[in-house]
């Protein structure tokens, strides 16, 4: 199984025609309340790939929690695994005329303790793929158990040391090029060293422009993104690693397990909010047509 573990949060999502500048006020053309969160975007989309998913974040035990956990079971994640010990963080989303998105985040309540014996109740049920976020790079090295696959996607790290540490301590490492090159400082030529002599595949995420993968074994694939007429990037990220775990959970090879995170997280785009995560079949429809070649 794959254990999601980090943010739950409700989006208040403002659609604008362009991001406001400061001290300017911009009319939304709609405003409204969603489900995300990047664990919890990341197990929706993992759950409607196939995979057997729970979710281990931490909510309240209020109306707006018990919505977001009954949408996120009704996509096929068990939500057991969830502390309703805290509260439902919030965050503020605007998504312009073109489909991106800014994002302004609450924290919440999920520490390292928690992160610790999400580990060990994993472990303890025969072993698995756990995710933690960005956020939650930290507690990684913590989080180590026999039988425990490790996977972070560190949007959201902005310590260097701590997204090297974790990129040196995961099997699966997801991440943006912006993040990994400009944010944390490692330039392109470095990302094989990253992952080769180590046990870390690593997915560097490049939005229109695809991904690249760069395998512990020392290969490296590269695939371009789908051609969508983007609605709202938002959660795609998401999407893309909720996906490819999924993959690796079902037995496909990283390669083939990214080519068809690739495919998802572009067809995520193309709908609203940040739990568009495709069908298999519409994942499957799409890799058919002529233009996608998918890896070996």
């Amino acid at each position: 199984m794959i254990v999601f573990c980090g943010y739950a949060n409700l989006d208040v999502v403002g659609r604008v025609p362009r991001f406001p500048r400061p001290d300017e006020r911009v009319h939304a053309t709609a405003v409204e309340h969603l489900s995300g969160g990047m664990a919890a975007n990341a197990a929706s989309a993992a759950a409607r790939a196939g995979a057997d998913v729970a979710f281990a974040g931490v909510v309240g035990a209020d109306p707006v929690s018990d919505r977001f956990l009954a949408e996120l079971a009704a996509d096929g994640a068990d939500v057991g695994w969830t502390a309703r010990t805290a509260f439902l963080s919030t965050a503020i989303v605007l998504v312009d005329g073109a489909g991106r998105r800014s994002v302004v985040s609450q924290d919440d309540a999920l520490d390292a303790a928690s992160v610790a014996a999400v580990a060990d109740r994993l472990a303890a049920a025969g072993g698995g793929y756990l995710y933690l976020d960005g956020y939650r790079a930290a507690a990684l090295a913590g989080a180590a158990r026999p039988g425990v696959t490790l996977a972070v996607d560190l949007d959201g790290c902005d310590d260097r040391a701590a997204a090297l540490a974790a990129i040196g301590r995961a099997d699966h490492v997801v991440v943006g090029r912006a993040r990994l090159e400009q944010l944390l400082g490692v330039p392109p030529a470095s990302w094989p060293g990253l992952a080769t002599g180590r046990r870390t595949t690593l997915v560097v995420t490049d939005g229109p422009a695809g991904w690249t993968l760069h395998g512990a074994d020392g290969r490296l694939v590269t695939e371009p993104a789908l051609p969508v007429d983007v609605v709202d990037d938002t959660g795609a990220g998401d999407c893309f690693t909720g996906t490819y775990l999924a993959g690796l959970d079902a037995g496909l090879p990283p390669a083939r397990a990214a080519v068809r995170a690739g495919a998802a997280a572009s067809l995520s785009c193309t709908v609203r909010g940040a739990r568009g995560a495709p069908s298999p079949d519409l994942v499957d429809a799409a890799l058919a047509q002529p233009a996608a070649t998918p890896a070996p």
